[in-house]
């Protein structure tokens, strides 16, 4: 008791709090697991495979399909245990939005198309369920709640949707990051969700999580199954709906703080991708492999120490973000530890360079011994 009252003094969490998300996260960690396997066979029967050549991280045909079993694992977890009286229109939204990219999976579709369906399912859904799904007003220190009229608040919404949804998308180059970034910051979700007593965001939260870890099980490098454009628009869509959701009873300071700083970091390497673009002439929508986690590969980093530094990075900012509702202390040293966290990793880079450096060095000795 003495224990719980420390922990809840400093952290403002007791181990008590996190009750309402265990079971729905087991229930979506278990389902997706078991859903990856006939997701697998169906991806290769319906030919939605990634070959060796698509990306630099995969040498044998990968399923891109695994996002159907993380709608399945969360949608379960949603169902069974979700006390939320719109959880229903966040599952039809989220199947609509997974339905239509698994096109994309197996077409490739051309990207003015593809955003045509992105912004057509995500408007439908949030005309649908106005104003459930809208964002109507954010807060601000010193000037109050700012209240959107109807035609203000529809546009910023519909961004929001689409938004994310591409910045998940473009975030998934490497096994195991997008799943990895996602979970976190709906943990974040979670624990902001506990410090306003939202218990039915709680069980959301913890139901998305579970879908994120159970995927990552088949995802973590080297990946045997690939979430393709279905599982990030899936995420990207859950992650705007339970944000907005998050906020809707009631107005706080900087009420989508905590997941735009918990997604900085994607959020500024895509406006990046799409300055760095226009400035040379090129679509948008054209790919290209210079993003931030092509970068760290570049830069000498594997795959997982890659996703590791995404995921030390975005649990940083969601620190940040979280102090909104006042949880200094024990966030400072959370920063701390994740720095020291990036810092290793980088460190391990150093050594191998060193090391590949030495026997390069070695080598040459040795050949021009020979020589003489």
């Amino acid at each position: 008791m003495l224990l719980e009252s420390q922990l809840d003094r400093v952290l403002g969490f007791t181990p008590e709090k996190f009750g309402p998300a265990v079971l729905p996260f087991l229930a979506a960690l278990v389902a997706t697991a078991i859903a990856i396997l006939p997701a697998r066979w169906l991806a290769f029967r319906l030919g939605a495979v990634a070959h060796p050549g698509e990306r630099d991280i995969h040498s044998q045909p990968t399923a891109r399909l695994g996002g159907i079993a993380m709608y399945v694992g969360f949608g379960i977890a949603a169902a069974i245990f979700s006390t939320h009286p719109d959880t229903l229109g966040l599952l039809l939204g989220s199947a609509a939005i997974t339905t239509v990219m698994i096109f994309d999976d197996l077409r490739r579709l051309r990207p003015l198309p593809k955003l045509g369906l992105q912004v057509g399912v995500s408007l439908f859904f949030i005309l649908a369920f106005n104003p459930v799904f809208t964002i109507g007003f954010i807060a601000l220190p010193g000037l109050g709640v700012i209240t959107f009229p109807g035609w203000v608040a529809i546009p910023v919404t519909l961004f929001w949707f689409v938004a994310l949804q591409n910045t998940i998308n473009l975030l998934d180059g490497v096994d195991g990051l997008a799943a990895g970034v996602v979970a976190i910051v709906a943990g974040t979700i979670l624990l902001a969700a506990i410090t306003q007593q939202k218990w039915d965001i709680v069980i959301l939260a913890g139901a998305l999580i579970g879908a994120c870890v159970g995927f990552l099980l088949f995802n973590w490098h080297p990946a045997r199954v690939f979430m393709g454009d279905a599982g990030s628009h899936f995420l990207g869509f859950a992650l705007a709906a339970i944000s907005v959701l998050s906020v809707a009873k009631g107005a706080v300071v900087f009420s989508l703080a905590v997941p735009i700083l918990a997604l900085i970091i994607p959020i500024l390497d895509t406006a990046w991708a799409i300055v760095r673009r226009r400035l040379r002439g090129r679509s948008i929508a054209e790919a290209d492999a210079e993003h931030l986690h092509h970068r760290l590969l570049d830069f000498g980093l594997s795959p997982r120490e890659t996703a590791l530094t995404f995921y030390f990075g975005t649990a940083i900012f969601a620190a940040v973000g979280l102090t909104v509702y006042g949880h200094h202390r024990v966030l400072q040293g959370a920063i701390v530890l994740l720095l020291l966290g990036i810092a290793v990793i980088f460190l391990r880079r150093w050594r191998r360079r060193s090391a590949r450096i030495h026997r390069s060095d070695d080598a040459d000795w040795d050949a021009r011994r020979d020589e003489r």
